[in-house]
C-alpha cells in the first residue's frame, strides 16, 4: 500500500515543499451534554419580546443621538466658516482703513495750513497766559459744559 500513496515533491529555488502535508485530525469522544447546560443553551438561542423591545428601544434612541450630534457638528463647521469669512473681511477692512489713513496723513502739508492760517485768515499763536491747562479723565478730550473763567 505505500507504493499507492505518493506524496508529490517539486523543486522551486532552493527549497523542496510538500504539495500535500499530511492531515493530522483530531478526534474528540462525544460526551454527553448535561440536561440544564442544554436548556440554557437553547434558551439563549431565543430572544424574548422584552429583550428585542429593549434593543429596538436603544437603537432608535442611538440613532436620534447621533442624527443630533451630526447636526451639531454641521452647525459647528458652518459657524467656522462663517467666522473665517468676517475675520478675512474685517482684515481687509482694516488693511484699506490703514491705506487710506497713510494716504490723508501723506497728503496733508502742515506747512501749508500753517501759512493760510497766519497770512489768510489772519491767526496768530497763542500768548503767555491765554493758554488754560485743565484736569481731565480721560485723556483724550475735554467738554466745556460751561463758560471759561477769565483770568486777570
Amino acid at each position: 500500500m505505500a507504493a499507492s500513496r505518493r506524496t508529490a515533491y517539486y523543486v522551486q529555488g532552493n527549497t523542496v515543499r510538500n504539495i500535500q502535508p499530511e492531515r493530522r485530525t483530531t478526534d474528540r469522544p462525544n460526551r454527553k451534554v448535561n440536561n440544564t447546560v442544554r436548556r440554557n443553551r437553547e434558551k439563549a438561542k431565543h430572544m424574548s419580546a422584552g429583550y428585542v423591545l429593549f434593543l429596538l428601544t436603544a437603537l432608535v434612541a442611538t440613532g436620534i443621538i447621533l442624527v443630533y450630534y451630526i447636526g451639531l457638528q454641521s452647525d459647528i463647521t458652518n459657524s467656522v466658516k462663517h467666522i473665517s469669512v468676517l475675520e478675512r473681511q474685517l482684515n481687509e477692512l482694516k488693511v484699506a482703513n490703514e491705506e487710506d489713513y497713510s494716504r490723508i496723513s501723506s497728503s496733508v502739508d502742515l506747512e501749508e495750513i500753517r501759512r493760510i492760517a497766519i497770512q489768510e485768515l489772519g491767526m496768530q499763536y497763542a500768548q503767555e497766559g491765554q493758554i488754560i491747562s485743565f484736569a481731565s479723565e480721560n485723556s483724550d478730550y475735554v467738554k466745556q459744559m460751561a463758560e471759561i473763567p477769565q483770568q486777570d
